[in-house]
């Protein structure tokens, strides 16, 4: 680690929360960090396998089991369908995991190594606020909605299709094909639970899991699926065109917009603790006056805009420097100027 008078003018330097590393350092740090990422991704994406093998190989033996014996009852099959959709829920669990991961990897391949390619050659702190936020809060980038019909359409939709065709060929073809339909409906009886009940919560259980496929169709937030970082037809993203001169932008970002915050500090040494917060947290401070009415004293505060990210780091700075300061942390409705969101791009 370097301080800022020990490096030469000419070179790069990364700066962030008042830390100052050379490219190299910097790079090196980014690197170990992406290879950590892929295989904590690579990990989950094995656990993932590893559900739809246990899927695929219960479905076969179970299917195996019901025709290769005549006389076996056919809801040992339902017994399987249920199995199965036991590992896609698990299996949804799993892919949430997976993406959580898969987040920061693809968030560090389209904004910190595809920005070293595109002007003005650098990513940029919208990209590294989202990173931090998501190593110092984790949280699921996709819902678990996504999470299920996403696995559901692209395998388990299939198998519990196959299931469904085998329950039914059982129930026409054994142990003799069926003459008519009511005698399909006695053979689906299972138990006290008479064959009309089974095959209506078979039907409504084969069109809730439609319906959940086809609802989650437009949600779109898994990263894992490897999405394009620029839309083919849409030029505005274009890095060469309109973000040439304001650099590359966050396309990544979490779900929720990233929590944003107001700090106010009644304190005795307003000088100092402005002077880290600027120094440190390179956040912009504002002071004001005001008076105590129990007291009758004069005190200075002071307000700060700050992400979730920078909370503790407010609040290391102003416990060193006067712990007996009065801080008030709440949370902002949306924040515009230098440092957040362009005032300029909320007017449009």
């Amino acid at each position: 680690m370097s301080t800022e008078s020990e490096l030469p003018p000419e070179d790069s330097v990364w700066t962030y929360r008042g830390y100052h590393l050379k490219t190299g350092e910097f790079v090196t740090a980014m690197v170990h960090l992406f290879r950590a990422e892929v295989q904590r991704a690579n990990v989950w994406r094995q656990r993932l396998d590893a559900t739809t093998n246990w899927a695929v190989v219960a479905t076969g033996a179970s299917i195996s089991l019901s025709f290769s014996q005549p006389n076996a009852h056919h809801g040992i099959i339902i017994l399987n369908i249920l199995l199965v959709t036991l590992f896609l829920f698990i299996e949804a669990r799993r892919y949430r995991y997976y993406e959580l991961w898969s987040y920061r990897i693809r968030l560090m391949e389209t904004d910190f190594y595809a920005a070293m390619l595109v002007p003005p050659f650098h990513p940029s702190p919208e990209w590294a606020e989202s990173l931090a936020e998501n190593l110092l809060l984790p949280s699921f980038p996709i819902s678990m909605w996504e999470a299920f019909g996403r696995r559901l359409r692209r395998n388990y939709l299939a198998i519990l299709v196959i299931l469904g065709m085998s329950w039914v060929g059982k129930g026409f073809l054994f142990p003799i094909p069926a003459t008519s339909w009511g005698e399909f409906v006695s053979r689906s009886a299972i138990a006290s639970i008479s064959g009309q009940v089974v095959i209506a919560m078979g039907a409504i259980y084969y069109g809730f899991l439609v319906i959940v496929a086809i609802a989650t169709m437009g949600l779109n937030k898994a990263t894992g699926e490897v999405l394009p970082r620029y839309g083919a037809d849409d030029e505005s993203k274009n890095p060469f065109q309109k973000e040439r001169a304001e650099g590359v932008k966050s396309w990544l970002h979490p779900n929720k917009r990233r929590s944003q915050f107001l700090a106010i500090i009644i304190t005795e040494k307003p000088e100092k603790i402005a002077k880290n917060i600027l120094g440190n947290l390179k956040r912009g401070v504002t002071a004001m006056q005001g008076k105590g009415m129990y007291t009758g004293s004069e005190r200075s505060v002071l307000m700060c805009a700050l992400t979730v990210t920078e909370i503790h780091s407010l609040k290391a700075t102003i416990a060193e420097e006067d712990p007996q300061a009065f801080v008030i942390v709440s949370p902002a409705q949306e924040i515009l100027g230098r440092g957040f969101n362009p005032l300029k791009d909320a007017a449009d």
